[in-house]
């Protein structure tokens, strides 16, 4: 991931709605939600939400699907995982395991994070 394309991110999950939206359909998976659902969701009027929906697409958080004469959204979850790869790759001076105390002190779940060493015993770097 570029940086360019982390700031855009950034950029567009900074409106407390869009961070919301984009939450909501990280829970929802692939099933994803069509807008008035995501609208009567987070008690929104759904005319307020086209302008954060236009925002998350264009930033590639979101992709869209047209369902006759709804659409439907998605999280576009593998690039929130490029995100929090970008955000970690140079973790410890690309030294991961010096990061394992500190990965124990974050309220992350470990199925959540990315492994410290890669599967034949070496740390990934």
């Amino acid at each position: 991931m570029e940086k360019h394309s982390a700031l855009l991110i950034f950029e567009s999950l900074s409106s407390g709605l869009r961070l919301d939206v984009y939450r909501l359909l990280v829970r929802k998976g692939m099933e994803g939600m069509v807008a008035g659902e995501i609208a009567t969701t987070l008690d929104v009027p759904p005319n307020n939400l086209s302008f954060h929906f236009k925002a998350l697409t264009q930033a590639g958080l979101l992709t869209v699907e047209q369902e006759g004469r709804f659409q439907r959204y998605r999280a576009n979850i593998p690039l929130m995982l490029d995100l929090i790869a970008y955000l970690t790759e140079e973790c410890c001076a690309g030294q991961p395991q010096l990061c394992a105390d500190l990965r124990q002190a974050s309220g992350c779940s470990e199925a959540v994070l990315p492994p410290l060493f890669s599967s034949s015993g070496t740390s990934e770097t």
